[in-house]
Protein backbone atom coordinates (compact mmCIF):
# COMPACT_ATOMS: atom_id res chain seq x y z
CA UNK A 1 0.00 0.00 0.00
CA UNK A 2 1.43 3.28 -1.18
CA UNK A 3 2.00 6.22 1.39
CA UNK A 4 -0.84 7.97 -0.40
CA UNK A 5 -3.03 5.47 -0.12
CA UNK A 6 -2.73 4.08 3.44
CA UNK A 7 -3.80 8.12 4.50
CA UNK A 8 -6.79 7.80 2.53
CA UNK A 9 -7.73 4.48 4.16
CA UNK A 10 -7.06 5.55 7.63
CA UNK A 11 -8.26 9.19 7.05
CA UNK A 12 -11.57 7.85 5.98
CA UNK A 13 -11.29 5.74 9.48
CA UNK A 14 -10.57 9.39 11.65
CA UNK A 15 -13.66 10.49 9.59
CA UNK A 16 -15.96 7.84 10.06
CA UNK A 17 -15.45 8.15 13.58
CA UNK A 18 -17.66 11.40 13.31
CA UNK A 19 -20.36 9.58 11.77
CA UNK A 20 -23.64 8.71 13.93
CA UNK A 21 -23.57 5.00 11.87
CA UNK A 22 -23.51 1.88 14.40
CA UNK A 23 -20.78 0.91 11.94
CA UNK A 24 -18.27 3.20 13.26
CA UNK A 25 -19.82 3.00 17.22
CA UNK A 26 -16.16 1.19 18.15
CA UNK A 27 -14.42 3.62 16.98
CA UNK A 28 -12.06 5.76 19.26
CA UNK A 29 -11.90 9.36 18.27
CA UNK A 30 -11.94 11.58 20.89
CA UNK A 31 -13.18 15.16 20.87
CA UNK A 32 -9.50 17.20 22.02
CA UNK A 33 -10.78 20.94 21.14
CA UNK A 34 -12.77 23.41 19.87
CA UNK A 35 -11.91 26.27 17.91
CA UNK A 36 -14.02 28.73 16.41
CA UNK A 37 -16.34 26.26 13.93
CA UNK A 38 -13.33 23.64 13.86
CA UNK A 39 -13.28 20.21 16.16
CA UNK A 40 -10.00 18.60 16.96
CA UNK A 41 -9.95 15.29 17.48
CA UNK A 42 -7.34 12.76 18.25
CA UNK A 43 -7.50 8.63 17.57
CA UNK A 44 -5.54 5.74 18.63
CA UNK A 45 -2.46 6.15 20.95
CA UNK A 46 1.35 5.89 20.26
CA UNK A 47 3.16 5.61 17.15
CA UNK A 48 -1.15 4.84 15.67
CA UNK A 49 -2.05 8.07 16.63
CA UNK A 50 -4.02 10.19 14.39
CA UNK A 51 -4.68 13.61 15.57
CA UNK A 52 -7.22 16.00 12.89
CA UNK A 53 -9.22 19.02 12.98
CA UNK A 54 -12.36 18.60 11.27
CA UNK A 55 -15.37 21.80 10.13
CA UNK A 56 -18.82 20.68 8.93
CA UNK A 57 -20.25 22.58 5.54
CA UNK A 58 -21.76 25.94 6.48
CA UNK A 59 -23.55 26.28 2.97
CA UNK A 60 -24.65 23.51 0.56
CA UNK A 61 -25.83 23.75 -2.92
CA UNK A 62 -27.61 23.34 -4.62
CA UNK A 63 -30.53 23.28 -2.16
CA UNK A 64 -32.58 20.88 -4.08
CA UNK A 65 -30.40 17.72 -3.07
CA UNK A 66 -29.77 15.37 -0.15
CA UNK A 67 -25.88 16.17 0.08
CA UNK A 68 -25.34 13.75 3.07
CA UNK A 69 -22.53 14.92 5.80
CA UNK A 70 -20.37 17.04 4.56
CA UNK A 71 -16.42 17.85 6.34
CA UNK A 72 -13.69 19.11 5.47
CA UNK A 73 -10.50 17.92 7.57
CA UNK A 74 -6.66 18.66 8.05
CA UNK A 75 -4.96 15.17 9.45
CA UNK A 76 -1.31 14.83 11.24
CA UNK A 77 -0.28 11.28 11.79
CA UNK A 78 2.01 10.36 15.04
CA UNK A 79 4.26 8.53 12.91
CA UNK A 80 5.05 11.19 10.40
CA UNK A 81 2.92 9.32 7.76
CA UNK A 82 0.91 12.89 7.03
CA UNK A 83 1.69 16.21 8.29
CA UNK A 84 -1.33 18.81 8.09
CA UNK A 85 -2.91 16.63 4.91
CA UNK A 86 -6.67 18.25 4.23
CA UNK A 87 -8.94 16.05 2.59
CA UNK A 88 -12.49 16.73 1.81
CA UNK A 89 -15.49 14.28 2.31
CA UNK A 90 -18.75 13.69 1.30
CA UNK A 91 -21.73 12.10 2.30
CA UNK A 92 -22.12 10.53 -1.60
CA UNK A 93 -19.43 9.22 -4.35
CA UNK A 94 -17.82 11.41 -6.17
CA UNK A 95 -16.96 11.52 -9.97
CA UNK A 96 -13.09 10.61 -9.97
CA UNK A 97 -13.29 11.58 -13.54
CA UNK A 98 -14.05 15.33 -13.10
CA UNK A 99 -11.55 16.47 -10.30
CA UNK A 100 -12.79 18.41 -7.31
CA UNK A 101 -11.30 21.87 -6.44
CA UNK A 102 -10.65 23.82 -3.35
CA UNK A 103 -10.33 27.41 -3.41
CA UNK A 104 -9.57 30.41 -0.11
CA UNK A 105 -9.19 33.46 -1.83
CA UNK A 106 -7.68 33.89 -5.48
CA UNK A 107 -6.27 30.47 -4.67
CA UNK A 108 -8.16 27.04 -6.40
CA UNK A 109 -6.16 23.49 -5.52
CA UNK A 110 -7.71 20.87 -7.89
CA UNK A 111 -7.69 17.51 -5.47
CA UNK A 112 -8.36 13.94 -6.68
CA UNK A 113 -11.51 11.65 -5.44
CA UNK A 114 -11.60 8.45 -3.97
CA UNK A 115 -14.53 7.17 -3.51
CA UNK A 116 -16.59 9.71 -0.98
CA UNK A 117 -13.46 11.66 -0.46
CA UNK A 118 -10.62 14.05 -2.15
CA UNK A 119 -7.28 14.93 -1.43
CA UNK A 120 -4.39 17.29 -2.78
CA UNK A 121 -1.90 15.19 -4.71
CA UNK A 122 1.67 17.03 -3.89
CA UNK A 123 2.52 18.05 -0.65
CA UNK A 124 3.69 21.76 -1.12
CA UNK A 125 0.01 22.50 -2.45
CA UNK A 126 -0.91 20.54 0.86
CA UNK A 127 1.15 23.27 2.55
CA UNK A 128 -0.36 26.27 0.21
CA UNK A 129 -3.63 25.07 0.67
CA UNK A 130 -3.58 24.68 4.70
CA UNK A 131 -1.20 28.14 4.67
CA UNK A 132 -3.98 29.67 2.74
CA UNK A 133 -6.59 28.24 5.07
CA UNK A 134 -5.20 30.27 7.75
CA UNK A 135 -5.22 33.65 6.50
CA UNK A 136 -8.50 33.24 5.16
CA UNK A 137 -11.77 33.55 6.14
CA UNK A 138 -14.14 31.18 4.29
CA UNK A 139 -12.87 28.29 1.82
CA UNK A 140 -15.72 27.01 -0.77
CA UNK A 141 -15.15 23.18 -1.83
CA UNK A 142 -16.86 22.26 -5.52
CA UNK A 143 -17.60 18.52 -6.41
CA UNK A 144 -19.39 17.01 -8.92
CA UNK A 145 -21.55 13.46 -7.58
CA UNK A 146 -21.10 10.39 -9.39
CA UNK A 147 -24.50 11.08 -10.69
CA UNK A 148 -23.28 14.31 -12.02
CA UNK A 149 -24.83 16.47 -9.82
CA UNK A 150 -22.71 19.68 -9.64
CA UNK A 151 -22.46 20.87 -5.64
CA UNK A 152 -20.74 23.64 -3.99
CA UNK A 153 -19.66 23.77 0.16
CA UNK A 154 -18.63 26.92 2.44
CA UNK A 155 -16.85 26.11 5.06
CA UNK A 156 -15.67 28.57 8.00
CA UNK A 157 -11.74 28.94 8.64
CA UNK A 158 -13.01 30.71 12.30
CA UNK A 159 -10.67 28.90 14.51
CA UNK A 160 -8.62 26.98 12.01
CA UNK A 161 -5.45 28.42 12.82
CA UNK A 162 -5.75 27.39 16.78
CA UNK A 163 -7.19 24.05 15.66
CA UNK A 164 -4.29 23.07 13.56
CA UNK A 165 -2.11 24.03 16.14
CA UNK A 166 -3.36 22.09 18.65
CA UNK A 167 -3.50 19.14 15.96
CA UNK A 168 -0.51 19.35 15.30
CA UNK A 169 0.87 19.34 18.90
CA UNK A 170 -1.10 16.49 19.69
CA UNK A 171 0.36 14.41 17.42
CA UNK A 172 4.17 15.79 17.83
Amino acid sequence: MTRRTSTIVLTYIAAAALTTSPAFANTDARLAGKHGDWSVYTQGSGAKQICYVLSEALAKSPNNVNHGDIYFMVSNWKNGAATEQPSFLAGYELKTTRAPKAQVGSTALSMFAADNEAFISENSDERKLVSKMRAGSTMTVSAVSKRGTQTRYTFSLKGVTAALKQSKTACS
